[in-house]
């Protein structure tokens, strides 16, 4: 192609290539290996190939996109929009074409193979105090004699009956108050939110009621997880995650930064993204759990500093320059409602508090979690993602901090890379002796040299490598001799195997030769590279709290998120990732910023306690 040719970014995969003007989108993502689906024949009637492009300034790729960008709505589009409904910013890949530079973002519906996004509740001994309790009243009737109303005279029955003396009530279940209490002949089953020191009905039913239920909630910058929860015994009837709809305008959360500050309605784009995002994550939920969503009347949420201010509706600048001013990092209770959620009238949200300007409520989760602030001995927590905290302490006291690691270790700005999903490669082990590689793929037990694996994956495909098949491949290159102390892959001849070739002025580790059904997948120096800077900023995190603790190594080391659920800790330390304690003493915790927020949506006990660590972590 032309240099003067239009150039395409797809979203989330990275992948970019430049295209003839008047390429359909679809021509496009399958020319440069993006995974979009398509099984209508271009007809227009699937649906399937849905995209989003995204306008305006993208100082990271260093391009602008105009509205013409693409090419008008054509009459396939008008009518599937007639007859089915595109979402609003939406475009068919079979009838779109490309006229200008653009970004396009392949949602997960359009994406052939679905994200698993690895986060789950992490089983964890929990007190069980959750802030929504039920009540069961029986109310006055009116009288003639008694002209108080029924608002009045129902307070009166659960005042009585709570102890509660400055109960209050939701506003937004007046308009149907009345109708309830005739519906269960003054009978009523009412739901008390107490935290913080409000008291509130938030839910009516009439007559006699059981089961209500919380959400506890991971905003991550890549994912977004979410763990539908019984307040009546804590036990999760749910779990489901989604990619956070957010990573179209940016993989890293200073990219989105730089969107709120470079386009005029940048901040409210992307609020208005992971807003929609949470909506969809709370329908997927209660459809999985087969209960209505009005029954789910508490929400905790954690997330870092950028994923807050804009989940909240704040804006972001000050974050993006010294001194990283946060708009406020107290904790925040507030109706689900006027976050733009969908949920139940009165559902109400807890979101945790932050540390610092880039250390924020999902570290605290991890410090709820993990509880370093209560260790007999000195523990290092990494909660490994496109932005890690660090937390290091014991009783003594915690220090934190953050690392912006990027997304090489999410599999992002890898030549073969993905984020995980079934068909890509997850483990590697390399024979140091033959430099043969061997793997596992997601979706398979079976290793690449056992009998079967073909027949395995043919379901999946071997599609690529994600993060934690990175870190494994090029650990063993570093092992059996075929990358150098410097990072750099030998050639052959050095290296005594043909599975390094030439790659321009440097050289490539061919992983998977490729057949008629899978692609070729290699290592590359610029993968290795890409790993190397992001351990470099994890480490470095890591070594600044040491340093400031005035020790060369912690007691032991916990990696959580749920890309640490997923590291080899030999790998890890191999590469220098984390500090060389003995690896008995490397242990994995899960998704603890998960496990931190279903700790504080079911004790709210533990809400008072977070936020009092928090104001004594430095």
């Amino acid at each position: 192609m032309a240099a003067h040719d239009p150039l395409v970014i797809f979203t989330p995969s990275g992948k970019r290539g430049r295209v003839a003007p008047g390429t359909k989108v679809l021509d496009a993502a399958r020319t440069l290996g993006v995974d979009l689906d398509s099984v209508c024949g271009r007809r227009g009637i699937c649906s399937k190939c849905q995209v989003a492009p995204s306008f305006g300034a993208h100082p990271k790729h260093g391009i602008t996109v105009t509205q013409d960008a693409l090419s008008p709505l054509n009459a396939v589009e008008d009518r599937y929009d007639r007859v089915r409904g595109l979402k609003p910013g939406r475009r068919l890949g079979c009838q779109a074409e490309i006229r200008g530079d653009v970004v396009i973002d392949v949602p997960p519906e359009s994406q052939v193979h679905a994200q698993v996004v690895r986060k789950r509740a992490e089983a964890h001994e929990i007190v069980l105090d959750p802030a929504v309790r039920l009540r069961f009243v029986e109310v006055a009737e009116p009288e003639l004699d008694n002209p108080s109303g029924d608002l009045e005279r129902l307070l009166d029955a659960l005042k009585e009956e709570s102890c509660i003396a400055d109960l209050g009530f939701d506003f937004a279940l007046l308009p149907a108050l009345q109708k309830v209490l005739r519906a269960g002949d003054w009978k009523v089953t009412a739901a008390i939110y107490s935290d913080g020191g409000t008291r509130q009905v938030i839910a009516l039913w009439p007559g006699y009621h059981e089961g209500v239920y919380g959400l506890a909630v991971d905003i991550g910058s890549t994912t977004i997880a979410g763990h539908l929860t019984d307040l009546a015994n804590g036990e999760v009837v749910a779990s489901s995650g989604l990619m956070n709809p957010q990573i179209r305008y940016g993989e890293d959360v200073m990219s989105r930064v730089s969107h709120a500050m470079m386009n005029a309605g940048g901040a409210t784009e992307l609020t208005t993204a992971v807003r929609d995002g949470l909506n969809a994550l709370v329908a997927a939920l209660a459809e999985e759990a087969g209960i209505d969503r009005t029954l789910i009347l508490d929400a905790t949420f954690v997330m870092n500093p950028v994923m807050h201010h804009l989940f909240l509706g704040l804006d972001p600048v000050e974050l993006g320059q010294a001194p990283f001013a946060l708009a406020s990092g107290a904790a925040q209770r507030l109706p689900a409602r006027d976050l733009g959620l969908d949920i139940a009238p009165g559902t109400r949200a807890y979101v945790l508090p932050l540390i610092a300007g880039h250390v924020g409520a999902d570290a605290a989760a991890v410090a709820l979690s993990e509880q370093p602030h209560g260790s007999d001995d000195l523990v290092l927590v990494v909660d490994v993602g496109t932005n890690a905290e660090i937390l290091l302490g014991d009783k003594a006291g915690v220090l934190a901090c953050s690392s912006p690691t990027g997304p090489a270790f999410e599999g992002a700005q890898i030549s073969a890379g993905q984020r995980a999903a079934p068909g890509a490669i997850e483990r590697v082990e390399i024979d140091p002796a033959t430099k043969e590689p061997r793997f596992r793929v997601i979706g398979s037990e079976l290793w690449s040299d056992d009998p079967g694996f073909a027949d395995a994956i043919a379901g999946t495909g071997l599609t690529g490598i994600c993060g934690s098949g990175i870190i494994e491949v090029v650990a063993e290159m570093r092992m059996a001799g075929i990358v150098d102390a410097k990072g750099l892959i030998g050639s052959a001849a050095e290296t005594a195997s043909p599975r390094c070739v030439a790659d321009g002025r440097t050289q490539s580790y061919v992983l998977w030769e490729g057949d008629d059904t899978t692609p070729r997948i290699t290592v590359t120096n610029s993968d290795v590279r890409a790993i190397q800077m992001a351990k470099a900023a994890l480490y470095a995190g890591a070594r600044l709290l040491m340093d400031r603790r005035g020790v060369d190594l912690p007691d032991r080391v916990v990696l959580a998120g749920a890309f640490g659920a997923h590291i080899s800790p030999k790998h890890a330390m191999v590469l220098g990732m984390i500090p060389d304690v003995p690896l008995d003493k490397v242990t994995s915790a899960g998704n603890a910023a998960g496990t931190g927020a279903r700790i504080a949506l079911l004790d709210k006990r533990a809400r008072a306690e977070i936020e009092r660590v928090v104001g004594e972590i430095e």
